[in-house]
């Protein structure tokens, strides 16, 4: 029983670390290139910081969010069969 919990834990957290990893990345790109902007103009306002990495976590949502859904429902199918595993039935 334990086995089943670890295995579908690790599943867990390498399906959450597959779908935050291409976001957080493709943010922190944005982010480098818009400070290294702002430190070239010397404009700090922080709107413009914020903006373009809002619309990149857009797009990345938009763009992977079919292979985000899939990803997450391969999850629940296997949570959902892991159930009696878990429970000790037969």
């Amino acid at each position: 029983m334990s086995e089943v919990a670890d295995v579908l834990a690790r599943h867990a957290l390498i399906v959450c670390a597959v779908l935050a990893l291409p976001s957080l990345a493709v943010c922190a790109c944005v982010g480098l290139a818009v400070a290294l902007l702002q430190a070239a103009t010397q404009v700090q306002e922080q709107t413009v910081a914020l903006l373009p990495k809002m619309i990149a976590a857009g797009v990345v949502v938009a763009v992977g969010g079919g292979f985000a859904m899939s990803a997450v429902a391969a999850l629940f199918h296997d949570a959902l069969g892991a159930i009696p595993l878990l429970v000790g039935s037969p």
